[in-house]
Order: structure tokens, then sequence, then C-alpha cells
């Protein structure tokens, strides 16, 4: 009896410890928190009262929100929408490759894996909006360098999580199909591929719904889309039509989300 008593208190012993290590972790989590809150300046009340008076006048100026123009969004909405799903392919083309060399159990050595792991990490670094400026610069006004920066920016994201899903894949039917004889290419279109089809399809149409959202904000520069009408706007002081168009952004953005939503049922 006093041996499963003091087996009892041992395994109580070190839940304790677990527990106690989880409350300093969450605690170094909170005051790294707190002193980025501080840092940037959110416990100055001031700053806040000073501010509620343009605030409030902002808003009386967007309300109630002007749609008269309703009619002139219809094809950048529409523009912006195909930004998104030519992003999106484009990225997933890009991405498939690279995340196969990527991934450690794909690459054909690790120094592959770790150059295009680093290249990768490279164009997640650049904000979309930052390449959108550039192909701007580089091919013109339209919609055409939204697309090339969304492209780009994304492979380095989606890339990552196409490499993470391969790496964790079940490795027998790995090791099978190499003891058969298979090629590369063949144990990875009928061992690899088949097991992460899902997860890719769940990332692709993820990257899908926020290319729309990042797609508006793209118009901001130059790259076409609804953002562009949304950057008039507000250049001419229109802050009921920048409310009018923020709200059919929202509308749009929540029709997407919900045909992704019904996209990942469909593939499950």
């Amino acid at each position: 009896m006093s041996e499963e008593t003091s087996r009892y208190d041992a395994i109580l012993d070190i839940a304790r410890r677990e527990s106690w290590r989880h409350v300093q972790l969450v605690g170094v989590i909170v005051t790294v928190c707190l002193i980025a809150l501080l840092i940037v300046g959110f416990f100055d009340p001031t700053r806040f009262l000073e501010g509620a008076p343009a605030i409030a006048q902002l808003v009386s100026e967007m309300v109630p929100p002007d749609f008269t123009r309703w009619q002139h969004w219809l094809r950048p909405l529409l523009d912006t929408l195909a930004m998104s799903v030519a992003g999106t392919a484009l990225a997933m083309l890009l991405s498939l490759p690279l995340a196969l060399l990527a991934a450690p159990n794909t690459a054909p050595n690790w120094m592959i894996s770790r150059l295009v792991r680093t290249v990768l990490a490279a164009l997640r670094s650049v904000p979309e909006i930052i390449l959108g400026i550039l192909f701007v610069a580089a091919v013109g006004f339209g919609a055409l360098p939204g697309v090339l920066a969304l492209a780009l920016h994304s492979v380095g994201m989606v890339a990552k999580f196409y490499a993470e899903a391969i790496e964790h894949v079940d490795p027998k039917p790995l090791e099978a199909a190499k003891a058969a004889g298979a090629t590369r290419l063949q144990t990875i279109s009928h061992a690899v591929l088949p097991q992460v089809l899902p997860q890719l399809a769940d990332i692709t149409i993820y990257r899908w719904e926020y290319h729309f959202r990042a797609s508006a904000v793209l118009g901001i520069v130059g790259a076409g889309g609804i953002g562009f009408e949304l950057m008039a706007a507000l250049r001419l002081i229109k802050y009921d039509e920048v409310a009018a168009i923020l709200l059919t952004i929202l509308a749009c953005v929540v029709v997407v989300d919900g045909l992704g939503a019904a996209l990942r049922k469909k593939l499950k």
C-alpha cells in the first residue's frame, strides 16, 4: 500500500511540475504581450480621448452610406474576384513542386530542402502590397500586377503549408512504393499525393478566401479592382461612398467565405 501511495504521490508531483511549467509559460506570454501593448501606446488614455472627436466626425460623414454609384463597382468587383482566383491558381501551380522539394521526405537531399525553404521564407517576408507596387511599376496598372503580387507572396506561405502536410504523411506507403521499385515520380503520385490532397485542397481554399480580401487592398496601389474605387473615394473625401464600398466588400467577403466553406465540405 505504501508503494502504491508513493507512486501516486510521484505521479501527482510530476503533474504539479507540468502544470507549474505551463503557468510559467502562460505568464511569460502574457508579460510579453503586455510589454508590446505598452510600447505601442495602448495604455495611453489621452490619445484615445483626443482621437474620439475625430472618429465621431468621420463616422458622421460616413453615415448614411452612398450607394448611388453601385453600378460602377460591378466591373471592379469582378476584377477583384478574377484576381483572387487567378492568383490562387498560379500560387497553387508554383507551390506544389516547391513543396515537394522543401519536404524532407520527398526532396532529393537535405541541401535542396533547406535552400527551397529559405527561398520560401524570403517570399513570405515581402508583403504583397510592396510586390504590388513593384509589379505596377513593371507591367503597368490593372489586374495583372495584382495577380502576380498575390501569387508570388502566397507561394511562400502556401508551399510552406503544403510541405508541412507532405512531411507528416504516413511513411509506410512510401517505403512500400520504393521497395516495389517505383520511381520518385511514381512514389509521389501514388504514395504521397493521395494522402495529402484533402489537406492541400483546404489550404488552397483558405488562401483563395484571403486573396479576395488582399485583392481589395492591392487595388489601392493601382492593381485594379474595387480597391481602386475605394482609393478614389478616399482621395475625394467622399466618406459616405467609402462606407458604401466597404459594406459592399464586406458582403462579397461573406459570400466568398460561404463558398469556401461549401467547397471544403464537398471535398471532405
